[in-house]
């Protein structure tokens, strides 16, 4: 990117950026710094004339175009004069009703913006999504003729279409973009200086103070390393290649073969997008569908993400067990105070983040007051202090994240404004509970097949927006609890990262470790099997949500832990206080007992815990007889 633009072009997106920023810092304070307060609409309308023309000038139309082309530049000068012109007839546009009756140059412009937008789009996610956003987009031209009844619903011209697609409150300025200028933008701001502070470095010197000692640190440290780096930036992708530069060489330098370090490089940075208190985009696009506070879905996230990384640590110090891989050694591992007194900063500013997140109720302004007092402290540190040039380069990654996001949630916002106009996104839901005859099972079933295809080719967000309005309503109808049925959805939508045959995190990080792609995604399968199941029972046991009485809670998490924690030895082969498993009948029982520990009630509690105590008194005698069988011989000799 840095060879890709120029001074001038570089100038022009760090004041895109620093313009935007300072957008979104004047409507979430209430600043009206030089009398500038514009209503909602002019607001995102300024937003994207902030960041959509910025895409042009820094993701190309090909790989191999190294420099700014002719025609990145046209489109740079068209998308920035039409939003501002929308931006500038925000108020009139209301007033007006300009989705269906514009005057000529705004619905022509509308035309433009859109085909626009979809190859930002096309450039920042992909061509499978901005074709998919394209064919969706285009639906309401021909609703009224499909022959599927659920799929049929109200048709326009293209002109109203395209109208509607840019000019209403519904598309591309609906919940997606609003939560992207409310919410999100601040938290991706964070990230950044975090990154560019030194976080990434000081989160994972902490994980290797804190983990590697023990028996395979190396695998646990990129564990946990992984889940900080990944809850920050809440990109699979990024994280693997990012963390998964330092991780995974050091995982193979201590025993672990390629493919298993790169799966478990991927599992983890897959695990940081679910984990709080930032997660992904998707959470703050969850907490807009949902109408609720944010903290509330971090909260409701915070157990799933806990039994997740149980999962997979307890199968990563299994295979060091069985192959008496050793911790770090001494000298290698940091002191954790010498580590701390380092970067203390960070861990304040996440606590900060925090504290006014849940107990200030200020979700919008909560990222900036961190990013501020981070930065300062950074800035006063001298081993963290930038100069103008670092200072440069962070806020041009501020506008390559923030330009690649609000591409591609205002490309998925055409998806919800074409639904939403055509009246499928109601119908749909209605048909599925009549279909699945209010078979909550079927629905699920549905719902994780739906999510892991388009999965395939769309980003978390995508997904997540799409199914969030055919599938979570219909969920919620037969009785599902509505964070359990949002949920369901995004965790069935970064499976695909982990799952053979697109496997984006796998593959990524197979590149690194120079492993067999499809061997490390089905490694990888196994290791993140947790993933599989977790959405599926936090439906039917609420309480993994923190939904219920403290004892419920209590019992839930504790049973689960338990069944996460004998399902992942059993996967693995290795079980503490048993050993090495080599026999596969007793495998298969320790499967089938954890996922019974998993499935709510109280008699599959009991059982599981039976058949585990079972297992592990058969052992001990068989043990101690080939002890005393060796004991005899040795004298008998």
């Amino acid at each position: 990117m840095s060879g890709r633009l120029n001074t001038f072009w570089r100038i022009m997106v760090i004041v895109s950026t620093a313009v935007g920023i300072f957008l979104s810092v004047n409507m979430l304070f209430y600043l009206e710094l030089f009398g500038f307060n514009p209503i909602q609409n002019s607001f995102l309308y300024y937003l994207l004339a902030c960041f959509l023309p910025i895409a042009f000038l820094i993701f190309p139309a090909k790989k191999n175009h190294s420099s700014i082309a002719w025609f990145d530049i046209v489109f740079f000068v068209v998308s920035l004069i039409i939003a501002i012109y929308f931006g500038t007839q925000g108020e009139r546009m209301i007033m007006e009703g300009w989705e269906w009756n514009a005057p000529q140059l705004a619905t022509y412009f509308s035309i433009v913006f859109w085909i626009l937008l979809l190859e930002a789009l096309r450039r920042t996610g992909g061509l499978v999504l901005a074709i998919i956003c394209l064919a969706i987009s285009l639906y309401p031209l021909i609703s009224n003729s499909i022959p599927i009844s659920f799929l049929q619903g109200q048709s326009y011209d293209f002109f109203t279409t395209a109208r509607n697609h840019i000019m209403s409150a519904n598309s591309v300025l609906g919940i997606p973009l609003t939560t992207f200028g409310n919410l999100i933008i601040g938290f991706l701001v964070f990230g950044v200086v975090l990154s560019h502070t030194g976080g990434g470095e000081f989160f994972f010197k902490l994980a290797q103070s804190l983990f590697g000692k023990y028996r395979g640190g190396e695998a646990k440290v990129a564990v946990v390393g992984s889940a900080f780096f990944g809850m920050l930036s809440g990109s699979a992708i990024s994280n693997t290649i990012t963390t998964g530069a330092m991780t995974i060489p050091a995982m193979k330098k201590s025993g672990y073969k390629p493919h298993y370090a790169a799966a478990i490089e991927s599992v983890s940075s897959t695990g940081g997008t679910i984990t709080p208190p930032i997660m992904g985009t998707a959470a703050f696009l969850m907490a807009s569908f949902l109408a609720i506070p944010y903290f509330e879905i971090a909260i409701a996230a915070a157990i799933p993400a806990l039994l997740y990384f149980i999962g997979l640590l307890v199968q990563a110090d299994g295979y060091a067990a069985k192959n008496n891989l050793r911790g770090l050694p001494k000298e290698k591992i940091p002191s954790i105070w010498e580590t701390l007194k380092g970067g203390w900063f960070f861990i304040f500013s996440l606590v900060m983040l925090i504290y006014f997140i849940v107990f200030l109720n200020s979700e919008g302004q909560a990222p900036y007051y961190a990013t501020v007092v981070l930065f300062l402290v950074a800035m006063i540190n001298k081993k963290t202090r930038m100069n103008v040039k670092q200072i440069s380069e962070m806020v041009v990654d501020m506008g390559k994240v923030l330009a690649e996001i609000i591409c591609i949630i205002a490309g998925v916002g055409l998806i919800v404004g074409a639904l939403s106009a055509t009246g499928v996104s109601f119908s749909f839901s209605r048909e599925l509970v009549a279909a699945a005859g209010d078979s909550m099972f079927l629905i699920l079933i549905a719902g994780a097949i739906t999510s892991f295809i388009l999965g395939m080719g769309m980003t978390v967000s995508a997904v997540y927006v799409f199914l969030a309005i055919i599938m979570a309503p219909a969920l919620v109808q037969i009785g599902v609890d509505p964070i359990a049925a949002h949920l369901f959805v995004v965790y069935w939508a970064t499976v695909s990262y982990i799952t053979p045959p697109v496997a984006l995190a796998s593959f990524a990080a197979a590149g690194i470790a120079k492993s067999k792609p499809m061997k490390t995604g089905f490694t990888a399968m196994r290791l993140g099997a947790i993933t599989y199941l977790i959405p599926f029972f936090i439906v039917y046991q609420p309480a993994l949500i923190g939904r219920g009485t403290t004892m419920e809670i209590i019992v839930s998490v504790a049973s689960a832990v338990i069944g996460v924690f004998i399902l992942s030895s059993a996967l693995e082969g290795y079980l503490i206080g048993f050993g090495t498993i080599s026999n596969y009948l007793v495998r298969g029982l320790l499967i089938l007992t954890g996922v019974l520990m998993l499935i709510p009630g109280e008699l599959t509690d009991v059982i599981g815990i039976v058949v585990t105590f079972i297992i592990y008194i058969t052992n001990f005698i068989l043990t101690k007889n080939e002890k005393l069988e060796e004991s005899n011989k040795k004298e008998a000799l």
